[in-house]
């Protein structure tokens, strides 16, 4: 960590980007001196080290012995791990991508934001052998800028990169998790204190710091700018509004932010990879399909042919070789030509379609996934643009942008540039004013550098602030109408602003929830800071509460309520960030960081869900059961706790959300109350689990799991009441979604012993493992999706003997077993990281077994048939091509559902109906799984 002592001697831009890793930097003590680009040292050949602009955003990891030690020296040492070859970063690494299949980390920055996976787990490359060492997202990301540090400290000892003043870019889509993400990258790789800025706001400041001598004349007749940034794993659009104040001086405000799309140069080399891949086949008996590894090779070399025939003295033609693998290196190549026409009609007209601004972009039944990513469903990118400014056209007032400013490396063709500008002067009926970029590739990296100076107020700044008043709403009773200004209208970005002269009470250990309002429409002088208003005399908009449980940093346990003020400040990515600084210790501080960016679909209409008002009669009944005081039940009482509770509430299937943990949470404060009975116990576990499935969807689900959790090592007070057994099996299935690897695994030891004990190990079992039966454990193992993919692999093969046994005595298969094998063998998890399936040569393995059974007698068969069949788009995760057609064929002769088919034929969600036998029970009103 930069000592405070240390004055910066540069100022330093990193654009971490999905394809290159470029650094700019400029004296911090010389505004004039002008922003230079950071040639970064890096393997160019083996043994050949040469000082690039652009280090790619790659990892290539060699197997034993691949190459010599030689071929990899650096400048400077490298430390890796005991036991694994050194990756390889650096120009080199395209090289041997291209040659080798499998070995290759690329696109980390878009599994950054790919919130169905693991991004701290060991994943990439995707698909790769079990023999390929494997990275995580972050830690991929980490080795870039680790990388940076290194070339940077090896040319500039005595100015160590740690201690110089660092702007981060990332893409203005970019949610608060892989915003978070990004930080802990650069944490790990030594850089722990960083600024970060928008990619297209980066752009816009190169700009104007390239062209800050005659901004007034460029801009003279401008009054909204589009800044379309596309790179190679993100699209992001932008607008910028252009005043002039009374010198005629331009001033800047950022006025909207597009949503994230997984969409760029990578899905233009994969749709090429497909074109080419299909020609390959085309003289291959039977056809052929690439691995996903074989096929991230391919996206490679069509990359670079891409990259040639849209260049600006383009060849008629490109070859794209495919060279064979193992020991047919070379005499199993392919090849395969493309013409400069195919790659602009298919990168053109595919990407950048002429379309109108009525359009909307297409939203199919799911994403489009491939290794592993779920692209933006629609490639068109014109068709995006359409629904961003629809969705701005509030804000815009009916005014298109005027001007466009480009960004991306794919931009470097003229033709998408053109294409992109025509559209948009299509849409407003005029041509625009295109601001120049004379280099996509770097530009981020330099507006980083621009941003740096322009908080010095050394460059020209985008201004403007915070468009709007924010306020915390105060929790006194009955005075819910009331709340503190605490970022006024026009606030600086990246500034803190502390409310001192009011007081907060602040509970430690406790969950608490903080609610927010925004003013909608504002005129004239903005409330000030620290001032009272009435929410419900004005035009405000309550924005969906943040909860949160505060702990003491030197005690966790600590529940005391300390006084607090509030420090407030608006990040320039749209995050609004509140500090509660402790009275009498201003060293103690607490992170609260609002997300004020969430589109419509995201922030509904920004109220809390309602709550039944009988919730107060429905815990007066809780406590008549469970509570602390001694009351004398029947026994009939506890055990119908759930039909008094619905004959308030209305039917449990009806039960939202909002209202279930509310009942939960009046459960957990009672749970000692659950040993009084046998009774007692089975009632609570029941309904305990009811309440919190299943484990996620509630911002306080994950303390609650661990409040749960703290209960699990204690067991159960009656353990020989095969019921209360039976009901805390599913009270942990219920909850499995929000449980993390580790406590999954802690099940996972149970639902072995349960199985596997003989008679003598049962005897001498602890009193706290608590027994349950083979259908018990058959639904607990199914629900596991977070364990290892080789674990449930073995749950796999119990549950096929339980078939095989069935099978031997000519009884039906079991209806339980089938529906397990499903959920285990699931090419989709409902909660789990998808990188932790079962493989797909074993789940093909099951579907032959279950292709013995009659499925038009075993209906059971056929809907785990199409499960273990389901199309995820993903090659690494899905069946073979021939498999997948005698599933669909024999759920076509059976009658199955179409739904049924459409899994195993396409890319599809699933239903309610399907999703709810598939978990046992449905969700809770208004909580979906998009996994």
């Amino acid at each position: 960590m930069r000592s405070a002592k240390v004055q910066p001697a540069w100022l330093v831009g990193i654009d971490l980007g999905t394809t290159n890793t470029v650094v700019a930097y400029a004296d911090a003590a010389d505004a004039q001196a002008g922003i230079q680009l950071f040639a970064i040292e890096q393997l160019v050949a083996p043994g050949e080290v040469g000082a690039r602009p652009l280090l790619p955003s790659l990892r290539y990891h060699p197997a034993a012995g691949e190459l010599a030690a030689g071929d990899l020296q650096l400048p400077w040492p490298q430390v890796a791990a005991e036991g694994d070859e050194p990756p390889v970063l650096g120009a080199l690494t395209r090289q041997l991508g291209a040659q080798v299949p499998g070995r290759l980390v690329s696109s980390a920055k878009s599994w950054l934001s790919h919130a169905n996976v693991d991004r701290q787990a060991p994943i990439l490359p995707w698909g790769a052998d079990a023999g390929v060492a494997k990275v995580s997202p972050v830690a991929a990301s980490a080795s870039y800028l680790a990388y940076v540090r290194a070339a940077w400290n090896h040319r500039f000892p005595h100015a160590p990169l740690e201690n110089q003043e660092l702007v981060l870019t990332i893409p203005a889509s970019f949610d608060e998790g892989a915003r978070a993400l990004t930080l802990e990258a650069a944490r790990l790789a030594g850089l722990a204190t960083v600024r970060l800025v928008e990619e297209p706001q980066a752009a816009f400041y190169d700009f104007l710091q390239r062209r800050r001598a005659s901004l007034r004349e460029d801009l003279a007749d401008t009054r909204r700018i589009l800044v379309c940034d596309v790179g190679g794993g993100t699209t992001d659009f932008s607008l910028i509004d252009v005043d002039f104040d009374v010198d005629g001086e331009p001033q800047l405000t950022r006025s909207s932010v597009g949503n994230h799309l997984i969409l760029g140069g990578d899905n233009m080399d994969l749709a090429l990879a497909h074109l080419v891949e299909t020609r390959m086949a085309a003289g291959v008996e039977g056809g052929m399909k690439l691995s996903a590894a074989r096929l991230s090779q391919l996206m490679e070399r069509c990359r670079a042919a891409k990259e040639l025939l849209l260049s600006s003295d383009a060849p008629d033609k490109a070859t794209v070789t495919l060279l064979g693998a193992g020991s047919r290196l070379i005499g199993a190549s392919r090849s395969v030509d493309i013409t400069r026409e195919e790659v602009a009609a298919m990168v053109v007209d595919g990407f950048f379609p002429k379309v109108e601004l009525s359009e909307v972009a297409r939203k199919g039944r799911t994403g489009i996934v491939e290794f592993g990513l779920p692209y933006a469903q629609d490639a068109a990118i014109t068709r995006h643009l359409a629904s961003f400014l629809q969705q701005h056209q509030g804000a815009l007032r009916d005014a298109l942008p005027d001007t466009l400013l480009l960004n991306g490396g794919v931009f470097r063709a003229d033709a998408l540039a053109r294409r992109l500008a025509e559209t948009l002067a299509h849409w407003r009926g005029a041509p625009l004013t295109i601001l120049h970029n004379d280099n996509p590739d770097v530009a981020v990296a330099r507006g980083a550098v621009a941003y740096a100076l322009a908080r010095r107020g050394q460059a020209p700044r985008i201004g403007g602030g915070s468009p709007r008043s924010y306020f915390l709403v105060l929790g006194e009773a009955g005075k819910e109408h009331r709340a503190v200004c605490i970022l006024p209208r026009g606030s600086a970005s990246g500034e803190e602003i502390r409310l001192t002269e009011r007081l907060f009470a602040l509970r430690l250990g406790r969950p608490v929830r903080f609610h927010l309002a925004t003013s909608l429409f504002e005129a004239g002088t903005p409330p000030q800071l620290g001032e009272i208003v009435d929410l419900d005399a004005g035009e405000y908009l309550r924005l969906p509460p943040l909860a949160s449980v505060l702990h003491d940093k030197q005690d966790a346990s600590d529940k005391r309520e300390i006084t607090v003020q509030l420090a407030t400040v608006m990040t320039e990515v749209g995050t609004l960030e509140v500090h509660c600084v402790a009275e009498a210790d201003a060293g103690q501080r607490w992170l609260l960081e609002f997300q004020l960016r969430a589109g419509k679909e995201e922030q509904g209409d920004g109220e809390a869900q309602a709550v039944s008002p009988r919730i107060k009669e429905a815990i007066e009944k809780i406590e008549r059961i469970f509570g602390g005081k001694a009351q004398k039940v029947e026994t009939r009482d506890v055990r119908q706790l759930r039909q008094h509770l619905e004959r308030g509430l209305g039917g449990r299937e009806s039960w939202e959300t909002a209202l279930l943990r509310q009942l939960f949470d009046a459960l957990l404060l009672r749970a000692r109350g659950r040993r009084r009975s046998a009774e007692h116990e089975r009632v609570w576990l029941n309904l305990a689990g009811y309440c919190l499935r299943p484990g996620y969807g509630d911002a306080l689900d994950p303390w609650r799991i661990e409040q749960l959790w703290a209960l699990f090592d204690t067991g159960i007070q009656h353990h020989k009441d095969n019921q209360v057994c039976a009901e805390w099996w599913t009270l942990w299935r219920r909850v499995a979604g929000g449980l993390s690897t580790q406590q999954q695994l802690r099940l996972l030891d149970d639902f072995a012993f349960n199985l596997q004990a003989d008679a003598a190990q049962r005897g001498s079992r602890h009193v706290t493992l608590v027994n349950g039966s083979d259908d018990d454990m058959l639904r607990l193992g199914a629900s596991l999706e977070r364990i290892p993919g080789a674990y449930k692999a073995e749950v796999g093969v119990w549950l096929l003997k339980r078939l095989q046994k069935a099978g031997k005595k000519e009884e039906a298969a079991d209806t339980n077993t089938l529906w397990a094998l499903a959920r285990v063998g699931a090419r989709q998890p409902f909660h789990g990281s998808a990188h932790e399936v079962v493989d797909s040569a074993t789940v093909s393995d099951w579907l032959h077994v279950l292709l013995a059974l009659d499925w038009k007698k075993t209906e059971p068969a056929a809907f785990a048939g199409a499960h273990l069949a389901r199309m995820t788009g993903d090659r690494s995760r899905d069946i073979a091509d021939d498999l997948r057609a005698t599933v669909l064929a024999r759920l076509k002769a059976v009658g199955a559902p179409p739904l049924w088919q459409a899994m195993v034929s396409e890319v599809t969600q699933l239903d309610e109906a399907i999703t709810k036998r598939m978990l046992g029970e449905a969700l809770p009103p208004g909580l979906k799984l998009i996994g």
